[in-house]
């Protein structure tokens, strides 16, 4: 065995198993109650630590099969995790130190999605490593919108108890919809031969949108369906996170 495959088959093994504790301990996390130091913060606590695993060896893997779109991919997923993080642990509300130092790293998926797509765009089939730049832009827009959130809360100062809960549930939602979807749409020859092209794999995916959606609707309204108090209350909850 080489030294190069005595690190490729533990960092995938690692890879695997982190991925599969994160898609489990995030249903945990989505389903069981809100509730600071209850079922759903240990479960978020699993969650974010095997979802830091996961992305840190996602972005290592590409050193034996480059992808740009999965090193992106796996450099965002960090990125929004720990700074989802800290909007739930945060009580003031503000963008911390952490995730401040957190800025370039968004920053550094944000310009390997855009490269990608202008490679593809130069390219005689309009696709660079199989994929097509539209998927590279895509991205690069989405990314840019979360850094641009950053410097929207560091302008205004930091943000209101609703405002701080939606950017922890949308960040934690968008890095399980993209663990989602690389599992069972960007994994089907490997993982999911006899299921390829199948549309229930697309059920994790929207599931996590349909639930993303939901609770960005909640959140939103929550003083007209629970009043100023339980909104307080419910940060209360989430900074014991």
């Amino acid at each position: 065995m080489t030294m190069s495959s005595a690190i490729f088959l533990p960092l995938l093994i690692l890879h695997i198993a982190a991925g599969l504790v994160a898609l489990s301990s995030g249903v945990v996390a989505m389903m069981s109650r809100k509730s600071g130091g209850g079922l759903h913060a240990r479960a978020g606590h699993y969650f974010y630590l095997s979802m830091s695993a996961m992305a840190v060896s996602a972005a290592l893997l590409t050193a034996w099969e480059p992808d740009r779109l999965s090193l992106g991919a796996a450099i965002w997923t960090f990125y929004l995790v720990h700074t989802s993080r800290q909007s739930a642990i945060s009580r003031a509300g503000k963008l911390d130190r952490v995730s401040q130092w957190l800025a370039p790293v968004g920053l550094f998926a944000t310009l390997l999605f855009l490269h990608g797509g202008l490679i593809a765009l130069d390219s005689a089939n309009g696709e660079f490593q199989d994929m097509p730049a539209t998927a590279y832009f895509v991205f690069g827009s989405l990314a840019s919108l979360s850094l641009l959130f950053d410097l929207s809360v560091l302008y205004r100062g930091g943000l209101q108890p609703r405002q701080r809960v939606a950017r922890h549930l949308w960040r934690m939602m968008a890095a399980y919809f993209l663990a989602a979807t690389s599992l069972f749409l960007g994994q089907q020859d490997d993982v999911f031969p006899f299921m390829k092209g199948s549309p229930i794999l697309l059920l994790p995916s929207l599931f996590t949108l349909g639930f993303l959606t939901f609770w960005a609707i909640r959140v939103r309204f929550a003083r007209n369906w629970l009043g100023n108090r339980s909104a307080n209350a419910a940060q209360a909850k989430l900074a014991q996170i």
